[in-house]
């Protein structure tokens, strides 16, 4: 029996709330929250992608704190809910969603989405390893931008372990399915575990189906297997004025920071 797919939304001062699936794709005409504050009130739109190794390593706070700092959104992977991160999450952002894939004996662990704004949708989704027959999660939310669009955000880990790539495309399945009913700008990242010719080539003919750009990195120094890199920024709708990677030892991934400006690219 498979588990029920949720998320848990931690705001401050709050209890922490449960969130199940939504029954409606998340097209703009089917949100049925009324947009809240914009996500930023600036010309740049920050965000930082981090698997965070569930925080066994020293330093991970100090790498929010100072990496990410001004960040509007940080898309955390294997975050686990201990009290120092959702603290942090709590005290710098208005609204943490996560999705517990791996529900550990203390605090589960999965994607966690950070926000300066309150989400006015949010689609967990869990998909389950195949060989381990662990689960992996991606989280779906739009935030209103201060154009008046809509800024679809998919948080994904990515399964690992699986023989060819049919488990893999179909982890990808619905999230396609919420970015194609979505007419807005569109950020996807994460840890993609893409490290195979197949697994890349299938993220890729899925960006191009999606009309999702790469962030590309100058000073590219994402983890890699096998030669290739993991963590990928896709985009639409939006343009890179920066995108940088850090060099640390806080995790066994360097985390990405981006920074978009509101203007469709050229």
């Amino acid at each position: 029996m498979r588990k029920k797919t949720y998320a848990m939304r931690y705001v401050a001062g709050q209890p922490a709330k449960r969130i199940l699936p939504p029954s409606a794709l998340a097209g703009t005409s089917s949100l049925t929250l009324a947009p809240g504050e914009p996500l930023y009130g600036e010309k740049t739109l920050r965000i930082l992608v981090w698997n965070i190794f569930k925080q066994q390593r020293a330093d991970w706070l100090s790498v929010l704190q100072n990496f990410g700092k001004g960040a509007h959104l940080m898309l955390l992977q294997e975050a686990q809910t201990t009290p120092e991160l959702v603290h942090f999450a709590t005290t710098h952002y208005l609204a943490a969603d996560q999705v517990p894939a791996i529900v550990l004996p203390q605090h589960p662990s999965g994607v966690m989405t950070l926000s300066a704004a309150q989400p006015i949708y949010c689609c967990p989704l869990r998909e389950r390893e195949p060989i381990l027959r662990l689960s992996k999660s991606a989280l779906v939310t739009v935030y209103p931008l201060p154009d008046g669009r809509m800024l679809m955000v998919v948080n994904i880990h990515a399964v690992n372990f699986s023989l060819g790539v049919d488990v893999y495309s179909k982890q990808l399945d619905p999230i396609g399915d919420q970015i194609a009913h979505h007419q807005g700008p569109v950020i996807m990242a994460g840890d993609f575990n893409a490290w195979s010719r197949p697994r890349i080539n299938a993220l890729y003919r899925f960006a191009r189906e999606m009309t999702l750009r790469e962030v590309r990195f100058t000073d590219d120094h994402r983890k890699r297997a096998f030669g290739r890199p993991l963590d990928f920024v896709f985009y639409r709708g939006l343009s890179v004025r920066e995108a940088s990677v850090l060099v640390t030892s806080a995790s066994d991934h360097n985390p990405l920071l981006v920074e978009f400006s509101p203007g469709k690219p050229a």
